[in-house]
């Protein structure tokens, strides 16, 4: 049976979550939409668009938006399966089209409401013995009376994040309460933000695959467990923080490590944690999980992300449009129409 496939994209910012704000990505992934639909259509794959003839150019002409209607339209127009390049959560539309059947690319949407709050996360992978840098959570209630028992200079980041929007290096407290009073006077993160202690040493980006069937060197290789793609190494940081994507190309900041630096055995060891990571949150489609050492040298998690950024350069006008996970598939011999197919045939539907 001839595969038919509908990308959607977010249309609008997930509920809260305890006073929790997830911003909006402006274009809700539409633009890393329109190239995983550009890529399947080059290999011949039929996509579903919302309009007859997509304009290369054009995101929206390329993608549903993730309203029940919208999916509702891709699927009264063909669609078997649907790949969620959005950001999920518990209630989420897509539940409701997943009971009745249809096959999915991306992960679980309850997973993904639990596991974008790095505070639940983060501890959840320290009870399991995986490395984590020391962290609080404050809130506006307990602002002016918390206690960090870790030193300066620290990270302040939203606990539901995106990217690097909103981090900032912190290098004493009268900054912090400075950064932490602006951050809950915007009102843009909710209520309650997550510091954590800076590691100083290199910064690392780990995808994760689930496990599955791929086809690597024109093999096809099972792959039981969990897998990591090669560790990208991120540089020229912003004031000891990587910029956001958005702002610029990874292609600018990020290099995948060399064949040395990958058989190093604290590469593997990190590796192997990311994988663990991966296993705990049952990811079901490439997670990214962000690692960076400290001063002596030793690798800490500290962001992981259930929905990688995944623009790629397959459309003409986006040539320096390499995600992060794309720099990391081209090192194992993948194109970025390779790791969009492999991608796919790792498509899932209830029961799993």
């Amino acid at each position: 049976m001839t595969q038919k496939i509908a990308i959607i994209y977010q249309t609008q910012a997930p509920p809260e979550r305890n006073g929790i704000i997830k911003p909006m990505k402006p274009g809700g992934y539409s633009d890393s939409g329109a190239d995983i639909a550009y890529s399947l259509q080059k290999q011949h794959i039929e996509v579903i668009t919302p309009v007859e003839s997509p304009r290369v150019d054009h995101d929206l002409d390329w993608v549903f938006p993730d309203s029940k209607e919208g999916i509702q339209s891709s699927i009264d127009k063909g669609a078997d399966i649907i790949w969620l390049n959005t950001v999920l959560y518990t209630g989420h539309p897509i539940e409701e089209f997943l009971k009745m059947g249809i096959s999915v690319v991306g992960q679980v949407p309850e997973n993904v409401d639990l596991y974008d709050d790095k505070w639940v996360t983060n501890t959840l992978l320290k009870d399991h013995g995986l490395p984590i840098p020391k962290s609080i959570m404050i809130s506006r209630e307990n602002l002016e009376n918390y206690t960090l028992d870790f030193d300066f200079p620290v990270v302040a980041k939203p606990i539901r994040g995106r990217g690097s929007q909103g981090v900032s290096l912190v290098r004493s407290q009268e900054e912090l309460s400075s950064i932490l009073k602006e951050m809950f006077s915007s009102n843009d993160f909710g209520e309650a933000l997550y510091v954590e202690e800076f590691l100083a040493g290199e910064e690392v980006t780990i995808t994760v695959m689930p496990p599955g069937n791929y086809s690597i060197d024109h093999q096809n290789i099972p792959q039981k467990n969990y897998w990591s793609l090669p560790p990208v190494r991120r540089f020229n940081h912003e004031n000891g923080i990587a910029p956001y994507n958005g702002t610029v190309a990874v292609i600018n900041n990020s290099k995948v490590l060399n064949d040395v630096e990958l058989q190093s055995e604290i590469i593997i060891q990190l590796c192997k944690d990311c994988e663990e990571a991966a296993r705990i949150v049952d990811a079901k489609a490439p997670i990214r999980i962000d690692c960076r050492a400290d001063s002596k040298g030793k690798y800490f998690l500290f962001d992981l992300n259930m929905k990688p950024n995944m623009t790629g350069p397959s459309r003409p006008h986006r040539q320096d449009q390499d995600s992060l996970t794309a720099l990391a598939a081209r090192k194992i011999g993948w194109s970025f129409d390779d790791l969009i197919l492999n991608m796919l045939n790792q498509s899932w539907k209830y029961p799993l």
